[in-house]
């Protein structure tokens, strides 16, 4: 009878063991390192920046960009122009510009720190920009505004700070409806100085000259005289010659 209640039990155990839920703990994977970020696919992304985005990679700031966000304990902040800003510029303004004044004025529009909208009102004007130091300029941008309005201005041109494309540690973008001109490059520049003027004589020398131009005619005058005198001396001697010839 045991034998026969043994094998039953085994088999009713591995039956109940069939349909019995098993939980198991289930681990979450851990998060793979974050990729790079893409910049210029932010704005590509937002649209209305195509001149913004040939600007940054033609002058390479795009690259210079991106290594600096994988790099950078400070992060970064860009003011990115709309293309409505680029075309309100006056025709052929960015023609004008060499490459190297064309790099200054995009990095003009980066500054090397992150900042959110509010920590841009707190900041100590001029704030310095990547183009700081840029062929010797200041190239610096004054932030004003209160509560969420912040505006922004170079010393030319001056415009709000809108949509942020992007505000999260270490990039933020935000979008401006100027482009922001550089008074380094933009500024009214300083009158050519005027030549100096012509020398005029000293005192002394008009006087030494109206001494000598006065004084002048005393030595013709006395030039002549003396002349004259000659010239009798030699004719009294000539007839007393004749006489003395004539009566000997």
């Amino acid at each position: 009878m045991a034998a026969l209640i043994l094998p039953t039990l085994t088999a009713a155990f591995s039956f109940l063991l069939l349909f019995t839920p098993t939980t198991q703990a289930q681990t979450a994977p851990a998060p793979g390192p974050a990729g790079p970020l893409n910049f210029t696919g932010i704005l590509d992304k937002n649209g209305q920046y195509t001149t913004f985005i040939r600007l940054l990679i033609q002058t390479q700031v795009a690259s210079q960009i991106t290594n600096q966000l994988n790099s950078s304990s400070e992060g970064l902040t860009v003011f990115a122009p709309t293309d409505n800003a680029f075309t309100s510029l006056k025709a052929g303004t960015l023609n004008t510009l060499t490459t190297q004044q064309q790099v200054a004025l995009v990095l003009y529009h980066v500054l090397p720190k992150y900042y959110t909208i509010t920590s841009l009102l707190t900041v100590s004007n001029p704030v310095r920009t990547q183009a700081t130091g840029q062929d010797g300029g200041a190239y610096g941008l004054n932030f004003t505004g209160s509560g969420n309005q912040v505006n922004v201005s170079s010393g030319v041109v001056e415009t709000q700070i809108n949509n942020a494309l992007r505000q999260q540690f270490p990039l933020a973008v935000y979008q401006v409806d100027k482009v922001l001109l550089p008074n380094d490059l933009f500024g009214a520049k300083a009158p050519a100085s005027a030549p100096p003027p012509a020398k005029t004589p000293s005192s002394g020398s008009s006087n030494e000259t109206a001494t000598k131009t006065a004084s002048s005619p005393d030595n013709s005058e006395a030039g002549s005289i003396k002349s004259n005198a000659s010239f009798m001396g030699l004719v009294f001697g000539m007839m007393g010659l004749l006489f003395i010839g004539i009566f000997s």
